[in-house]
């Protein structure tokens, strides 16, 4: 059995004041709306080229496949920022990042 001890001591919180915690929430909060609206935008695309019968094989693939590792790397990123005593709002950042990015790229990709 593995165990792990989050120290998550006064000491090392002292470190953040209100408003540099309230920049990461905000940061945190600025991310996850920013992806929520790519995903949007690629999902009305994706339906659109689904309904007319013109989504390639390759983005079928794509669409399937990129979860995974997008989901893969996140986990990743969340476990090396909890390990390395990141306060929980670096940690959830760190897992939002990943998803984030690819959101985003899907976006600009699917728009040209």
């Amino acid at each position: 059995m593995v165990q792990c001890s989050m120290n998550w001591t006064r000491s090392a919180m002292k470190q953040q004041t209100p408003w540099k915690t309230a920049s990461d929430w905000m940061q945190l909060g600025k991310y996850v709306t920013e992806m929520n609206l790519a995903a949007a935008q690629v999902i009305s695309r994706r339906v659109i080229q689904m309904s007319q019968g013109s989504m390639s094989a390759p983005e079928v693939m794509g669409m399937i496949l990129e979860k995974s590792t997008a989901f893969a790397a996140a986990g990743e990123k969340a476990a090396v920022a909890a390990a390395g005593g990141s306060d929980p709002v670096g940690i959830a950042t760190a897992a939002i990042r990943p998803l984030h990015t690819k959101a985003r790229s899907n976006a600009r990709r699917s728009r040209g």
